[in-house]
């Protein structure tokens, strides 16, 4: 007896495209103008006159309108994935306003004073109400100050973040490490009492460029310390075992492996340090004192510095003050970027060559 084969319908999934629809490239650059648009006339038509508070409406409409219009077309999934580009190209246009705002408010001020003359003449016999005067005793004392306070810090940083990493392990280098954290956190003027406590008022040494800059290697050292320490970490331990496998000791192994192969981290927190310390005006009040002489002797004597010669200039209040304290503040930062180039160069020189 047969039996009839009843047969059963199959349903066949339709296929899908292996490509989806896509954006234009010019999407985020329209996107982003639109949203300019709309945040600027949303602040119009609220009678907001605050330029960020435009700027803050156009970075939100262009998160929302990268989702909505990437949702669309692209689908859910893609949408979260430009919304996070987003969100990160709008982090960095907030952070990038303010420095290149106050880049240009600086130059635009500080242009004004800023020439050969204001950078080789002190304010000696000049008033501070008077036009004229210049900075050259102010560079003079930071660039002393900065200097030696970068060569007491940064060696005992090194080596302190090279015991952390390399050799530490035990109570004592707990205790360091908490140390090092309470150190980070010390405002500067408490470092600029301490000095003057020990140095001047226990010792009996006046003020000097030197008692300045021992507060400013006070500050600068936690930096040093910490940031070596991370880069001293990020590297492989495989070149540590490889070196000591070859029967090459360990300090030797730390000179020529470890330290060459993280100098441009390092550089960079020792540069890093130095851009706090540079524009320190409280440990230099009191230790330093400030003169509108020029004394290129860092040891004896009052000495100015540039932060100090900002704060001086601008408390007098008058056109002429005001215009060299922004001439000095533009000199600072100018100093503080040279001083970042060259390490940058120092350690590209200096970092070991990879490739063939």
């Amino acid at each position: 007896m047969s039996h009839a084969i009843q047969e059963r319908p199959v349903h066949v999934a339709p296929r899908r495209p292996l490509s989806h629809a896509r954006l234009p490239r010019w999407t985020p650059a329209a996107i982003a103008a639109g949203s300019i648009a709309g945040g600027i006339g949303i602040g119009l038509a609220a009678g907001w006159h605050s330029k960020v508070q435009w700027g803050l409406i156009a970075a939100l409409l262009f998160v929302l309108l990268t989702f909505g219009v990437t949702t669309k077309v692209e689908g859910s999934r893609q949408a979260k994935d430009r919304v996070a580009t987003s969100l990160i190209w709008v982090s960095f246009v907030l952070a990038v306003v303010p420095l290149l705002s106050l880049a240009w408010v600086t130059i635009s001020k500080g242009m004004d004073v800023l020439d050969g003359y204001f950078l080789s003449h002190s304010m000696n016999g000049v008033l501070d109400a008077e036009a004229g005067g210049g900075v050259y005793h102010a560079l003079l004392g930071t660039i002393e100050q900065v200097g030696i306070a970068t060569l007491i810090a940064a060696p005992i940083g090194l080596l302190t973040a090279v015991y952390l990493v390399e050799y530490g392990g035990g109570k004592l280098a707990q205790a360091v490490t908490f140390f090092v954290d309470v150190m980070t956190g010390i405002p500067s003027i408490v470092a600029g009492l301490f000095i003057l406590a020990t140095w001047n008022l226990m010792l009996g040494f006046g003020p000097s460029g030197f008692a300045g800059a021992m507060a400013l290697a006070i500050l600068m050292m936690p930096v040093v310390v910490r940031s070596t320490e991370e880069m001293l970490k990020l590297v492989p331990n495989e070149l540590r075992e490889a070196s000591l496998a070859l029967g090459i000791p360990k300090w030797r192994t730390i000179l020529k492996v470890v330290l060459p192969t993280a100098i441009g981290g390092i550089t960079t927190g020792v540069m890093l340090a130095v851009a706090r310390i540079t524009g320190e005006t409280a440990p230099i009040l009191l230790l330093v004192f400030g003169t509108k002489l020029i004394n290129p002797n860092p040891f004896e004597g009052a000495q100015s510095s540039l932060p100090l010669y900002v704060y001086e200039q601008y408390a007098v209040g008058t056109d002429a003050a005001v215009a060299r304290a922004w001439a000095a503040a533009l000199v600072l930062i100018a100093f503080v970027m040279i001083l970042n180039l060259v390490a940058r160069g120092i350690a590209r020189w200096k970092a070991p060559k990879t490739g063939r």
